[in-house]
């Protein structure tokens, strides 16, 4: 049976920042159902880093959900525009990443994203393939289709235009060129987050310009708030899950969110229905199902998505026997360090503390633990011994003293 195109549609609208030309969306969905037409979305990913974390699966879940009611999707790796490097929110020139790194990195993604993204219904893509075939006399037609008055409307170019710091002219190419894979690729539907927005128009503005017989409708993602629940996610600001990361971690990781950001979570990163999202979030505030329950179960089911189901039980077991029956880990990592060791260099070097300053801020937080003792010295020094040490409720590591 088909499921209703209302239904569908409030389905693609749930948790979106801004659409642009939904009637065109809506379109095409309908003409899937009504003539078994399938339609392009495309979104484009600079393999500057090898792993993706759950903010980049925002969209990627976006992606997965329209391959269900008719779209191919376009994943599009930048292995071209990534060497120029996304100006996007930058306050000074992207240093260069060379083409040993993008590729490598670009190999990670294919990996990842199929974790999500139905490999069937997927085509991957470099932009390298015709942004090498444009060449000199395509590049200089490519850059007559935009004034430069157009491009400083751009909020992060005036911002330091204003500062005083220099923007390369390559910087002016990289909308540009993203905005000329949409004319290669004749998709329908591009995808970004909302800081994308200059560049994702200008996909618009070129499948115009160009003649190609489209206009791409966009849909704009919101940027998922990470762990701390303020700031986006982010592996710089140590707030992220990585979608490699291990089970244990991740399921633990999840669960330490806050009980509002539960939502924003559930939302963007759940497979679960409006309906029943309503319907948990109904059962949570009558009191007939408990928040930490219902966290749990987003833990899970982020858990077994790339994990799978029993890894997901396991790291459920792992962490009830380590958080509610105070038992240790399992699999915790081994150091050997030379006594005497001061406390806090024993947990930098262990990597429970990114630096001496952080043990130190630790320990001031009571948030450290020497076989389960809770200490407050942060002078102390460790002598000969085997010693658990702890920070907070998921880092510990097993050190020997020699």
């Amino acid at each position: 049976m088909v499921q209703d195109i209302d239904d569908i549609l409030q389905e693609i609208n749930r948790g979106v920042a801004e659409m642009i030309d939904a009637e065109r969306v809506e379109n095409l969905v309908k003409n899937y159902y009504e003539k078994g037409e399938n339609f392009y979305v495309k979104a484009g990913f600079d393999p500057t880093a090898p792993d993706l974390h759950l903010g980049h699966t925002v969209v990627l879940n976006k992606m997965a959900l329209l391959q269900k009611h008719g779209a191919i999707v376009q994943f599009l790796i930048g292995d071209f525009t990534a060497q120029i490097g996304d100006p996007t929110g930058k306050s000074a020139t992207r240093k260069k990443l060379d083409q040993e790194t993008v590729l490598k990195n670009a190999k990670t993604y294919e990996e990842q994203v199929f974790k999500i993204l139905d490999p069937k219904k997927t085509v991957i893509m470099f932009n390298s393939k015709w942004s090498n075939e444009l060449g000199a006399a395509g590049m200089i037609e490519l850059t007559s289709t935009f004034s430069v008055a157009r491009m400083l409307e751009r909020d992060d170019f005036e911002k330091r235009i204003k500062a005083g710091n220099p923007i390369s002219i390559s910087e002016f190419m990289y909308p540009l060129l993203q905005g000329y894979d949409s004319v290669a690729m004749k998709c329908d539907i591009e995808m970004g987050g909302t800081d994308q927005k200059f560049n994702l128009l200008m996909g618009r503005t070129l499948q115009r310009t160009y003649n190609i017989g489209k206009e791409q409708a966009v849909i704009m993602m919101p940027l998922l708030e990470g762990l701390d629940g303020v700031n986006k996610m982010s592996k710089s600001l140590g707030n992220y899950i990585g979608v490699t990361e291990n089970a244990n971690d991740m399921f633990a990781k999840t669960l330490s969110i806050s009980d509002e950001l539960m939502w924003r979570w559930y939302e963007l990163l759940s497979t679960k229905t409006l309906g029943e999202i309503e319907e948990l979030m109904n059962d949570v505030n009558s009191g007939k199902y408990h928040p930490k329950k219902a966290k749990e179960d987003l833990a899970y089911e982020i858990t077994a998505r790339y994990h799978g189901e029993e890894a997901a039980k396991a790291a459920m077991a792992e962490f009830n026997s380590v958080h509610s029956q105070n038992q240790l880990p399992t699999d915790m990592k081994e150091f050997s360090l030379k006594a005497p060791i001061w406390i806090v260099e024993a947990l930098s070097q262990c990597g429970l503390s990114e630096s001496n300053s952080q043990a130190r801020r630790d320990i001031k937080a009571n948030a450290v633990s020497i076989n389960q003792e809770k200490i407050s010295d942060e002078q102390l020094k460790l002598g000969a011994g085997e010693y658990i040490l702890q920070v907070g409720k998921r880092k510990f590591a097993k050190i020997k003293v020699e």
